[in-house]
């Protein structure tokens, strides 16, 4: 029999999502952002707000890069979402990880990530059930360590995932099925 629980968050897994842009200074801003998905073959939505500095950020350079964060990085990863860019100038250094600028659009590709979505912006949504970020994937950069016959792979990644039940972090990598396939079996 289920039971009722005291929660309305609760799609899992939710992907960790890095988000990096420039500031104005040209140092780089990262945030921790679970709130994002996939809306068409190449555009993102992220749920944030318009206070935070990456949305500021991303609005003044029309571009930003989302990169999945990995079990590897996990500290640097939950800083990057404990820590507002509003208080600390540079948290890519703070965090001890570097960047390099995008050769697509106006934003970094964290280097210690090991994938990364090279974004334009296309709009900024707002209404009663949320905010968002558009935008349209240009580039996907992968590290060779994470891919198998040039497609990411899933196991060699070590993305994690949050879970919002507990406010954990997991990883996501185990193969139990074929999508499109399995299912035909009871066709």
């Amino acid at each position: 029999m289920k039971k009722n629980i005291k929660t309305k968050s609760a799609i899992f897994p939710m992907p960790v999502l890095m988000i990096a842009t420039y500031n104005d200074d040209g140092s780089v801003n990262v945030m921790n952002a679970a709130w994002g998905m996939m809306i068409e073959m190449d555009t993102i939505a992220l749920n944030l707000t318009e206070t935070h500095k990456t949305v500021q950020n991303i609005k003044k350079r029309c571009a930003f890069t989302v990169s999945i964060a990995d079990a590897a990085h996990v500290v640097e990863a939950d800083y990057f979402g404990v820590e507002s860019g509003k208080n600390v100038a540079d948290k890519l250094a703070k965090a001890g990880m570097t960047a390099t600028k995008s050769e697509n659009v106006d934003a970094p590709i964290i280097n210690d990530f090991p994938i990364c979505m090279e974004c334009e912006f296309v709009e900024f949504q707002s209404n009663d059930y949320g905010a968002g970020v558009i935008g349209k994937i240009v580039n996907v950069c992968a590290e060779e360590s994470v891919l198998t016959e040039d497609k990411v792979d899933i196991a060699k990644l070590g993305a994690i995932a949050y879970d919002p039940f507990t406010h954990g972090y997991y990883t996501v990598g185990e193969r139990v099925g074929n999508a499109f396939s399995d299912g035909k079996k009871l066709k």
